[in-house]
């Protein structure tokens, strides 16, 4: 199961196009000046299946972002809904973390999502970085990351946005 606080259903600011943003349960980080603190307990929202999920996203028919929360903090269970919206769906796939790419390439656990994700959006937010200009980031020191680039250059590759 899933614990989901949220899904938005065509979104514009969570990545290009219109999109399905799953704002999921669970976030350690505790970035001061959150826009999502409601997000930061494990137990928020409500708990859904891959299933129930899968069905809200085929019905919008939009590209998808995974948000929270943070979703590494559910990787295995989040990873398999990416597998499955790749291989049913064939959707481009954003992911929010506030983890930097460079601590979690690699991992097992963590690569169940990235293995299914196009771009990463890594790091924390920083309050003292904040800057409204950004398309699709909260703080400067965020960045958009090439998932598939990277993997072969074994080093982050950023997206101009």
């Amino acid at each position: 199961m899933l614990q989901v606080i949220d899904i938005v259903e065509g979104t514009s600011v969570d990545g290009p196009g219109l999109r399905t943003s799953v704002y999921f349960a669970g976030c350690k980080h505790k970035c001061i000046g959150c826009h999502n603190p409601q997000s930061w307990s494990f137990d928020a929202g409500k708990a859904m299946s891959i299933d129930e999920v899968m069905s809200v996203i085929r019905e919008n028919d939009f590209n998808v972002t995974l948000s929270g929360g943070d979703p590494m903090y559910s990787a295995l269970e989040i990873g398999k809904l990416c597998q499955r919206i790749k291989e049913e769906l064939h959707k481009n796939i954003w992911c929010y973390t506030g983890f930097l790419w460079e601590d979690i390439v690699g991992i097992p656990e963590y690569m169940c999502i990235i293995k299914n994700i196009d771009v990463l959006v890594d790091g924390p937010f920083m309050l003292n970085r904040r800057d409204t200009s950004l398309c699709f980031r909260g703080s400067g020191n965020q960045r958009i990351i090439d998932v598939k680039k990277s993997m072969e250059c074994n080093r982050p590759i950023v997206l101009d946005y």
